[in-house]
């Protein structure tokens, strides 16, 4: 597959399972991981995090979804100014941009936001340096909660990372979110660059899951 038009972004907007789910239903977006950033400290974990935050780190096929819409999500579904009634850094709103080019767009869709009358998002922007991916069992949270999805996704991501990095786990996390539904997944999966059979192995694979 052509990765040329791949992008990556990292986001803080609060707990990170449900932004991994609400980035994980929208078409264009090809992976999506949970982890801390932001901060200081090496090596975090979700208990001794420091003064990192709770980050998304959301890679999207550029052509089929802009940052610009990727940004629009991000700010209508959160208020950076006071996320989880929480004043520390963990449920910080926070964008992390690759390259100049990131940062532009960042700072043209606040001031967007700002002309429209909403003022001027209270985000923290800064460059990305690191992101530490948190522990397996908060990765793709809400899907891990039906243990018959997980026993038949095995089949195809017979590993952890196998699982977190993939695209058809993080449409069925959305799934299990309520931020999506089947149908809309498998007419997406027929649009994917793999054979017809392959698509629907796939589709007889997740129809058959018991939520």
């Amino acid at each position: 597959m052509d990765n040329s038009n791949n992008q990556t972004i990292t986001m803080g907007m609060g707990c990170f399972w449900s932004p991994d789910a609400l980035f994980g239903q929208l078409t264009g977006i090809t992976r999506t991981r949970v982890g801390f950033a932001g901060g200081t400290i090496d090596n975090p974990t979700y208990r001794q995090l420091g003064d990192h935050t709770e980050m998304v780190e959301v890679e999207f096929d550029a052509s089929i979804i802009s940052l610009e819409s990727i940004l629009n999500v991000f700010w209508k579904s959160h208020n950076p100014v006071n996320i989880n009634d929480y004043k520390g850094r963990q449920y910080k709103s926070l964008v992390l941009f690759r390259d100049s080019m990131q940062h532009s767009v960042i700072r043209e869709v606040m001031k967007t936001k700002e002309e429209q009358g909403n003022g001027f998002p209270d985000t923290e922007v800064a460059p990305y340096t690191l992101f530490y991916p948190a522990e397996d069992r908060h990765q793709k949270y809400y899907l891990k909660r039906h243990p018959d999805a997980i026993d038949k996704l095995r089949t195809l991501f017979p590993t952890d990372d196998e699982l977190t990095n993939a695209t058809l786990a993080a449409r069925l996390n959305g799934l299990a979110k309520g931020y999506t539904n089947m149908a809309r997944i498998i007419n997406e999966i027929r649009t994917w660059l793999i054979s017809e059979d392959e698509q629907e192995e796939i589709i007889h694979l997740i129809k058959q899951i018991k939520w």
